[in-house]
């Protein structure tokens, strides 16, 4: 196990941690620890890449990783009232399909590695998150008219829409009939 695949492990490990403190009232503790945990996805790839250390393991997981720490702060941010299910739902609804169309890609030999739209869509995502968890913070004392963590939030949900279907068109002869 090299160390990229060990902060993979990392994040999937700060998961729990960031859903305890969220969830009983620490919502800045809670942004800390997701703000930790998203390091190691950029850190990860930087040290896999600088040292030649890319595996198939972290090809899979690392996205895998992302998409639980991003979907566990959505779907405990629906619950606490802060962002509406519907937009959770289509997030939800490109992750697995990207998932299953890895799985499929994988069933095949084929390796698909996060691609510049994924990555973007997902520190979007992590981006519109703290701001979420730090309730607008420092935005919220410009006396702005819209909350900006909610207009980060359609951006993160463009951005997923956007990669999703990137993904789709380009792995398109995944779906042909056999």
């Amino acid at each position: 196990m090299n160390v990229p695949n060990i902060l993979t492990l990392l994040r999937i490990a700060l998961i729990p941690v960031f859903i305890v403190f969220l969830m009983t009232g620490h919502s800045y503790t809670a942004a800390a620890v997701f703000v930790v945990a998203s390091f190691t996805d950029m850190l990860d790839g930087q040290i896999a890449r600088k040292y030649n250390l890319v595996t198939n393991f972290g090809k899979l997981m690392d996205p895998l990783a992302d998409k639980l720490l991003v979907v566990s702060a959505l779907v405990c941010l629906t619950q606490l009232g802060e962002i509406p299910g519907w937009m959770v739902i289509v997030i939800l609804a490109r992750e697995f399909t990207i998932t299953g169309l890895r799985s499929v890609a994988a069933s095949d030999g084929v390796v698909i590695a996060a691609g510049f739209s994924g990555k973007l869509k997902t520190v979007s995502q992590m981006v519109a998150i703290v701001c979420l968890l730090l309730r607008d913070w420092p935005f919220s004392y410009l006396g702005l008219p819209v909350r900006v963590d909610h207009i980060l939030l359609w951006i993160a949900l463009a951005l997923t829409i956007y990669s999703g279907a990137e993904y789709i068109v380009q792995n398109r002869r995944l779906f042909s009939m056999k």
